[in-house]
C-alpha cells in the first residue's frame, strides 16, 4: 500500500469509526447488525470498529436485547464514566466550575462569587477550582479529558484572549498557562459561543437549528446557532452584539464605544439604577434585588421591568438581522425572568415585524448558569473523541 493509499484508508477508517461511534452515542442501546444497516458498513467492519472502541472503554457490552428471531443480540452501549471534562465559566463576578462526565452530566461543581479582582486574583481561583475539581474526578479509564474555559471577551482562534473589556483584560494567552499547569488539553472560547452551545446541546435549545443565544451578565455577549452550527465568523469574533450602539451619543462603555447596549440592559445597567434608590447597600446586588421584588418592592420590580424593555430593543434588533426560530436568555439576568419576561415580549411584539415573529419562540434558559461551563464541557469532550479516534487510527 503506497503512502497515499494508506492515507486514504485512515481517513476512511476515522470517517467510519466516529460515524459507528456516533451511532452508539446517540442511540444505547443499539446491536451491532442494528450500527451496521443504521451507517451503511458491513458487519464485518462494524465488529472491527466495535472491538477497537471496547478496547478504548469507550463504549461497553450489556445483555441480550430485544431479537426479532434467532439468538437475541448483545447490545452495546456508549460508555460516559470513561472519562470527565471541566467547563469553567468566568464571570465578571463569578467563577463557575463543573465536572462532567462525557455525556454532558454534571458530576461536581463549584461556584465562587468576587467582586473587582485582578487578572492575577481571578487566575489563583480558577486554580483552587480546577484543583478541586481534579481531586473530585471518579477512577475512570481515561481521567480528565480536558478543560475548556469561557471568558466574556474576544477570543482568537488560537485561544488567545485578546480583551475582555468588562474584566479589563487585554492579549491574555490563558491557554498557555492552563496547559503549562495542568498538562491537559486547554480549549479558551467566548462565553456567549459556549452557553448558545451549551443551550443548543443540553438545554432549551434542542429542538432548533437557528437560535440566538443572549448571555446577560455584567455584560451582554451574544451566541448564534445558524443552521444547526455554531457561527464564530472569519476570525472567530462574532456575536459582539452587546457593543451594539442602541443609543448614540450616550454613556460610555469600557469597550470604547458610546451608548453599548449592554450599558441599558445588563446586570451593570440595573446596579446603576439601584444605586439611586432608596434601599439597602447590601441589597444592591442581584441576589438582593431578586429578593426585594420577590418581597414586592415596587421600584425594584419597575427597574427589572426597564431592564426588560431595554432587553427587547436589542433583541427586536437581532431578530431583524438572523429571523431565529428561537432567542434564549441566559446567564444571570435570567434569574429575573418572572419580571423581565412581560416588558421584553411586549417590546418584541409592538417592534419586530410581524413577518419576523412567525414561528419565533423566546425562551429562558433551562440550564439557569451553567449553559457557559456545560458548553466549554462538550467542546473538550469533542476534542478528546476526535483525537482519540484519529490516534487509534494512525497507530495501525
Amino acid at each position: 500500500m503506497n503512502a497515499n493509499q494508506t492515507w486514504n484508508h485512515h481517513v476512511v477508517k476515522k470517517g467510519n469509526k466516529s460515524l459507528v461511534l456516533d451511532k452508539i452515542k446517540y442511540n444505547s442501546p443499539i446491536s451491532r447488525a442494528t450500527v451496521a444497516s443504521q451507517v451503511g458498513l458491513n458487519k464485518g467492519t462494524v465488529s472491527s470498529l466495535v472491538n477497537d472502541l471496547l478496547e478504548e472503554h469507550l463504549i461497553y457490552e450489556s445483555g441480550p436485547g430485544e431479537s426479532s428471531g434467532g439468538r437475541r443480540p448483545v447490545m452495546l452501549l456508549f460508555n460516559e464514566k470513561a472519562g470527565y471534562s471541566i467547563g469553567i465559566d468566568i464571570g465578571v463576578n463569578y467563577l463557575l466550575g463543573v465536572l462532567t462526565d462525557l455525556n454532558g452530566n454534571i458530576h461536581t461543581e463549584k461556584r465562587i462569587a468576587f467582586k473587582n479582582l485582578s487578572y492575577e486574583e481571578i487566575e489563583l481561583r480558577l486554580f483552587e477550582t480546577i484543583d478541586f475539581l481534579l481531586i473530585s474526578t471518579p477512577d475512570c479509564p481515561h481521567g480528565v479529558v480536558g478543560i475548556g474555559v469561557g471568558v466574556p471577551g474576544i477570543v482568537e482562534k488560537d485561544g488567545n484572549i485578546l480583551l475582555a473589556p468588562n474584566l479589563n483584560w487585554r492579549n491574555i494567552n490563558l491557554k498557555e498557562v492552563l496547559e503549562e499547569k495542568y498538562n491537559l488539553p486547554i480549549i479558551i472560547e467566548n462565553e456567549a459561543n459556549a452557553g448558545a452551545y451549551g443551550e443548543k446541546h443540553f438545554g432549551a435549545g434542542k429542538d432548533f437549528e437557528n437560535v440566538i443565544y443572549v448571555s446577560a451578565g455584567i455584560g451582554i455577549g451574544v451566541g448564534l446557532i445558524l443552521n444547526g452550527s455554531l457561527y464564530k465568523g472569519s476570525n472567530g469574533f462574532s456575536g459582539e452584539l452587546g457593543h451594539m450602539t442602541i443609543q448614540a451619543g450616550d454613556l460610555l462603555c469600557r469597550c470604547g464605544n458610546e451608548g453599548c447596549w449592554e450599558l441599558y440592559a445588563s446586570e451593570q445597567a440595573l446596579m446603576r439604577h439601584a444605586e439611586k434608590l432608596d434601599i439597602p447597600l447590601d441589597s444592591q446586588d442581584l441576589e438582593g434585588l431578586v429578593s426585594l421584588a420577590q418581597s414586592g418592592n415596587e421600584e425594584v420590580i419597575q427597574l427589572f421591568h426597564q431592564t426588560g424593555d431595554y432587553l427587547g430593543i436589542g433583541i427586536n434588533n437581532i431578530i431583524n438581522i438572523f429571523n431565529p426560530q428561537q432567542v434564549i436568555i441566559g446567564n444571570r439576568l435570567a434569574y429575573s425572568k418572572k419580571w423581565l419576561k412581560d416588558s421584553l415580549n411586549k417590546r418584541i411584539t409592538n417592534q419586530a415585524l410581524w413577518f419576523q415573529q412567525n414561528d419565533l419562540q423566546i425562551d429562558f434558559s433551562e440550564l439557569s448558569t451553567r449553559s457557559t461551563a456545560l458548553g466549554v464541557a462538550a467542546f473538550s469532550i469533542e476534542n478528546f473523541l476526535s483525537v482519540s479516534i484519529q490516534q487509534d487510527v494512525l497507530l495501525e
